[in-house]
This record gives structure tokens, C-alpha cells and sequence, in this order.
């Protein structure tokens, strides 16, 4: 695996190596010394990618639900058991959750544009029985920021200043943070200063450049910078490439290497 420093290099297998099957998408990532990560685990072929020996870094930790709503908390905690035994198959660490579930085109299922001070207790609630089947298993549950202003309009609890404020409430191991720096750099901007804030509670942290959420060195953030800053803060965790390809998906990986390995 690619390390630097104290911390690994994880990229995703649904953004790169596109015109692929999903298996050998995984075992490419894998062959180039990458950790891999997966979103929704039922339309893909487990036994197939543990096959490949790869390292899973994180899968989607859901298949429906919400944090706030009767239905949607049942359907969230059902569909996260369900997904506990699935991560058992690949062996990933950590599953993650969004503050409401995503239609395939990235947009709430059940939309919210503001929480009262009653839904952040019962998010907070949610959360806490999702962090206690996570600790039961083994298992780590990372809640992901978003971003509203251009691919997630509508979703609830999606600043980093509110998934932070979630998982500090619940304080719990088995509930962190995936500090995603593309939807940050979208939604709040001052990003070396979040990742002060937030690492103590971080189970990992993803990259794109903005815009276009594409691999380092096609926008605006200082990828080199931010690695300068986990090393000095001691990060011992995983850096994601949660990314499209501008051009070739190897090209990209490297420039994504080379923004880190520094």
C-alpha cells in the first residue's frame, strides 16, 4: 500500500477506471498499491472483490433511510446491520452515511433545507444507536459532509461544521467523521483550519479539486499544502481519492500520489 508519512492512500472504484468491470476496476487500483473504496455494496459482486486481495478502505454503510423521520431511522438502522454483515465479506473498516439517502443522481430522498434544534437531537439519537451496532461489530461508521450549493441541494446536516458538531455529540469510537475537502472547499473554504479542528474526530479524509471534482492539480486547493498539514498534525489515517479522471485514470492517480508523497 502507498503511505506517507503515517498516513495511506485510498482511491474509488466508482470514479476511475470507468469503462471497466466493477471487479477489475478494484483489482487495477489494487495492482498500483491503492487502498479502494466502494459506495452502494448491493450492486456489486463481494465475493468477487475480496477475491482480488485488495485492502477495502470504506463502502457505503446504508442503503436507505434517514436520521429524522419514524420510517427513514428504521429503514437506516435495518439497511446498516444489513451492510455490517456485507462489510464483513471485504473486510472494510469503515461505512458511511450521509444525513438523509441519495438518489442516484446525488439528490436527498427526502430533502430538508433547514433542522430545528428538535432534529438535531433526534440526529444526534440516531446517530448514538448507529454508533453502538458499529461498536458491536467491529466496525467504524464515518458520517460524510456534503456540499448544497452544487451536487447535494437539499441535504441535511451537510456542512463539515455540522457533521462535526453530530459525531462530537455523540462521542463515540465508532462514529467519525470522512472529512470530504472537495464538498468543504465548496460549502466553508479555510480548509488546513477544519482539518485542525476536526482530526481529533476524523476516520478519514477525501479529495477532489474544485471545481469540476476532478484529481489534484485541475483547481483551486493546495493539495500540497494540506499534506504538509497532516503531516505535522501526526494523521495516522486514510486519504481518499473520491475523484474524476480529467483524462487518464493512471495519470490522475499519480498526480494524486504526487500531491501527497511530498
Amino acid at each position: 500500500m502507498i503511505t506517507q508519512g503515517t498516513f495511506r492512500l485510498a482511491a474509488s472504484a466508482e470514479m476511475l477506471f470507468t469503462d471497466l468491470p466493477f471487479v477489475d476496476r478494484v483489482r487495477r487500483l489494487h495492482e498500483l498499491g491503492f487502498e479502494v473504496e466502494i459506495w452502494d455494496w448491493s450492486t456489486k459482486d463481494l465475493p468477487g472483490i475480496a477475491a482480488t486481495g485488495a485492502v477495502i478502505s470504506s463502502m457505503t454503510g446504508y442503503l436507505r433511510g434517514d436520521l429524522l423521520t419514524e420510517d427513514g431511522i428504521a429503514e437506516l438502522l435495518s439497511t446498516a446491520e444489513e451492510s455490517l454483515r456485507m462489510a464483513d465479506i471485504i473486510d472494510s473498516p469503515r461505512l458511511n452515511l450521509h444525513g438523509t439517502g441519495l438518489d442516484p443522481k446525488g439528490l436527498p430522498v427526502r430533502p430538508l433545507e433547514s433542522v430545528s434544534g428538535a432534529d438535531w437531537i433526534v440526529a444526534a439519537d440516531t446517530l448514538s444507536r448507529l454508533a453502538e451496532l458499529g461498536q458491536r461489530a467491529g466496525r467504524v461508521f464515518t458520517l460524510e459532509n456534503l456540499n448544497t450549493a452544487v451536487d447535494h441541494p437539499g441535504t441535511p446536516f451537510a456542512r463539515a461544521a455540522d457533521t462535526l458538531a453530530l459525531v462530537q455529540a455523540v462521542d463515540s469510537p465508532a462514529l467519525r467523521l470522512n472529512l470530504d475537502l472537495y464538498h468543504a472547499q465548496i460549502g466553508e473554504g479555510n480548509l488546513i483550519e477544519l482539518v485542525r479542528r476536526a482530526l481529533p474526530w476524523v476516520g478519514e479524509i477525501q479529495v477532489a479539486d474544485v471545481p469540476g471534482r476532478c484529481e489534484p492539480g485541475t483547481g483551486e486547493i493546495r493539495f500540497e499544502s494540506i499534506a504538509a498539514a497532516l503531516r505535522e498534525l501526526g494523521y495516522d489515517g486514510v486519504v481518499g481519492l473520491e475523484a474524476w479522471a480529467v483524462g487518464d485514470p493512471e495519470a490522475a492517480l499519480h498526480a494524486f500520489r504526487d500531491a501527497f508523497l511530498i
